[in-house]
């Protein structure tokens, strides 16, 4: 299959309308629906059922709008490795970092003065990213390496590397009559009335609905949490960066979120290998 058939599928697939699919790629829609029904030939199977009224995926189909975007990012992936490798000074190719702003402050610290102690070190390039992203990052090729937390975000497929396990709280304003208590449970915070668990958006950029603010990043959530508009369930080592009106309160019954460190299965740099261990050490 070519990455261009791929392409043409994909969008197909994710907007259920050759019109639609069409614009999107800045083609015709004639020649994107020959593209699909030739694929489907080539593959002796029907990846979407149509009607006057409707376009849907077939099993078959979903099991190729999967393995298509994981083939998509690998080939964008390679694009820009290949590029920042050529950019970089001959033998000392740096290495690019995810992790969300204002997450793992201290270990992010600790790690980058671990590494930096290393006698092969090299530079590198921390790419503070919104909720989410720095997956994404690490799969399309701008990032090398990238923090990762359980369960949030998705390891499926690369290497990882446990780093630590915390407990999580709640951030409400101070002064808030719930931080007077010693702990409270998940179901009192998704019911505290006022306060709306914000929103945060999905990896196409949308917001899924609800009552809760919308959120790009911690700067903003911690205003709106200061203001009286939300809360928010954290891991407990947010606290190093809450701000003096603002507080927390333990929620035991929420998910415990582990730090992981992850890379692509199949790379094979020195400097990626070096940063790992060293934060498995610290």
């Amino acid at each position: 299959m070519e990455t261009r058939e791929l392409r043409y599928f994909v969008a197909v697939a994710e907007e259920l309308h050759f019109g639609r699919a069409a614009q999107r790629l800045g083609i015709a829609q004639p020649p994107l629906s020959r593209a699909i029904r030739h694929l489907e030939r080539r593959l002796g199977a029907a990846l979407l059922t149509r009607t006057s009224r409707a376009v849907a995926l077939t099993d078959a189909g979903a099991v190729l709008l999967r393995e298509a975007r994981a083939a998509l990012d690998a080939v964008e992936a390679a694009e820009r490795r290949t590029r920042r490798a050529a950019r970089a000074a001959p033998g000392r190719p740096g290495v690019a970092l995810a992790t969300k702003a204002g997450a793992s402050g201290a270990l992010l610290a600790r790690l980058l003065d671990a590494y930096a102690a290393e006698p092969d070190a090299v530079a590198v390039d921390l790419l503070l990213c919104g909720i989410g992203e720095q997956e994404r990052m690490l799969r399309d090729g701008r990032a090398d390496v990238a923090l990762l937390h359980l369960p949030y975000d998705g390891t499926a497929g690369l290497d990882t590397e446990e780093l630590c396990t915390e407990g999580q709280v709640v951030v409400l304003p101070a002064g808030h009559p719930l931080t007077d208590r010693s702990e409270v449970q998940t179901a009192e915070v998704s019911e505290l009335p006022g306060l709306p668990l914000p929103r945060w958006p999905g990896p196409d950029g949308s917001y899924p609905d609800g009552p809760g603010p919308q959120a790009r990043d911690h700067t903003q959530l911690f205003q709106l949490i200061a203001l009286g508009r939300t809360c928010w369930i954290a891991p407990e080592s947010c606290r190093d960066q809450l701000r003096e009106d603002l507080a927390t309160v333990p929620v035991p019954d929420a998910p415990p979120v582990t730090t992981v460190i992850a890379w692509p299965p199949h790379s094979r740099s020195r400097a990626v290998a070096a940063l790992v261990r060293a934060a498995t050490r610290v």
